[in-house]
């Protein structure tokens, strides 16, 4: 069964859904990497302060993982399930639960940014650059938590484009107002790292209205916060059942690499550089697969709403392969252009030489990633999610976050040493979880199948 193809139907399906989340991907990631080049040109101080302060920002910015993991899940699976009722009640929970969230949050990281750069150890001359980014962009962070819940619901209904048209728009504002607020272009005043700040969180402002408009205006245009009253607990308590081992796994990661940029700061200011112009251009090695996981795991939903398990382990067998021939090729262009790349980036030999290796490195790393962001997806879509948590928690931290103090800093190999960490703890997380899909264990842990078996178990004591 391994080497057979999904339908062509199930394909048509995939790619249709894929292709819009890999441009809204692809353009968010590219709207980070923005700021870097951009501010590239302005200092490679800045980039190296707002390297740690980002590193930060996606560790919280996981925390709203929480809710819209588990959003994306559960309206797959009643949507595969014919339950609109139920599909409206999960928006209005998690729409209701990412708001608080993500007010709150912004709130922490605005009065307690000079704390947190500080905890990380940051140089004095660069604590200043990283402290007005992060009160910018993370005293707006509630717009992204809004936003994501907006986008995994639209994704969720097979609209990926409406969010990716969004990004799109996102990304050419996003530029614009970089190169006027950065630069003090068009009249406007140079503000170096505080207008990348302020235009990457103006950005997230119009994003956020127009995924609304689309929303409630076209997608779910019946939605009523009526749904919420009485308050449906059993939903909010499933999204956290899905949510909290799936975002767990991701905040892991984020805490893992947190710790791992600790050590990095120990290599100075252009080991640090270096790691944050890799960590951009590496990205792109596996925003395909980022995408087919998201695109597999929707479809995977629908069909273990409708009990068809055969067609999903299928499904995923065809994902898998795709994942790990894109993701390969990618990081195989990218390590032979990889001299050219950072030559445009900087004029410093030494960030230039460790950036190469890094990048000759990853190609074997990307192998293992890519298994392991469609393995995390599809486990989690299917409802095999504490897994994925449990794996992720001890190998990370165990493999990739022990041995990159091991070899960079005890062995004195420096990044080159931390990638060879990273490598080990991928691949060992593909193999391990490659097994678990084959074994067929996730089979009947779906939320739909849960709830009609307890409908089943009540009636018949009834």
């Amino acid at each position: 069964m391994g080497c057979m193809k999904p339908t062509k139907t199930l394909r048509g399906q995939l790619f249709r859904l894929t292709g819009p989340i890999f441009v809204e991907t692809l353009l968010i990631m590219l709207l980070g990497a923005m700021d870097t080049f951009m501010l590239s040109h302005y200092s490679d101080d800045t980039v190296a302060a707002v390297g740690v302060v980002n590193q930060l920002l996606s560790l919280v910015f996981l925390v709203f993982g929480v809710s819209t993991v588990g959003t994306s899940v559960l309206c797959s699976q009643y949507l595969g399930a014919s339950q609109q009722a139920n599909v409206r009640q999960v928006i209005g929970v998690s729409l209701f639960f990412n708001t608080l969230i993500g007010v709150t949050t912004s709130a922490f990281l605005y009065f307690r940014a000079e704390a947190l750069l500080k905890i990380m150890d940051l140089a004095p001359e660069l604590i200043n650059e990283g402290l007005a980014y992060m009160q910018i962009v993370g005293g707006f962070a509630f717009l992204q938590a809004i936003a994501l819940t907006m986008s995994a619901v639209l994704r969720s209904h097979n609209k990926a484009y409406y969010p990716m048209r969004v990004t799109l728009l996102m990304n050419v504002l996003n530029i614009i107002g970089n190169y006027a607020l950065i630069f003090g272009k068009f009249g406007l005043p140079q503000m170096g790292v505080v207008g990348a700040a302020i235009s990457t969180s103006s950005c997230r402002a119009v994003a956020l209205a127009l995924l609304l408009y689309i929303t409630f205006g076209k997608v779910v245009p019946r939605f009523s916060f009526s749904c919420l009253r009485p308050f449906p607990w059993d939903k909010l308590k499933n999204l956290l059942h899905i949510g909290l081992p799936a975002a767990g796994e991701q905040v892991s990661y984020s805490l893992s690499q947190v710790v791992i940029t600790y050590f990095t700061v120990m290599l100075g200011t252009a080991a640090l550089t270096a790691r944050t112009y890799a960590m951009n251009i590496i990205l792109f090695s596996y925003v395909f697969s980022v995408a087919l996981g998201q695109g597999a795991a929707i479809l995977i939903g629908h069909l273990v709403g409708g009990e068809r398990t055969d067609a999903a382990f299928i499904l995923q067998k065809y994902c898998l392969r795709l994942s790990i021939v894109v993701s390969l090729c990618v990081a195989v262009v990218t390590a032979v252009c990889s001299k050219f790349i950072f030559g445009m980036l900087t004029s410093n030999p030494e960030i230039v030489y460790m950036g190469v290796m890094i990048l000759c490195i990853d190609i074997l790393l990307e192998v293992g990633r890519a298994v392991n962001i469609l393995s995390v997806n599809v486990l989690n879509a299917v409802g095999d999610v504490t897994y994925p948590f449990i794996t992720g928690l001890i190998v990370m931290w165990g493999v990739a976050t022990a041995l990159s103090y091991v070899f960079g800093i005890s062995f004195g190999w420096g990044l080159a040493g931390m990638w060879v960490a990273f490598t080990l703890d991928e691949n060992i997380r593909a193999i391990i979880f490659v097994r678990r899909w084959n074994s067929r264990k996730w089979v009947g842990k779906s939320f739909t199948r849960v709830e009609k078996l307890l409908k089943q178990t009540s009636s018949h004591s009834a």
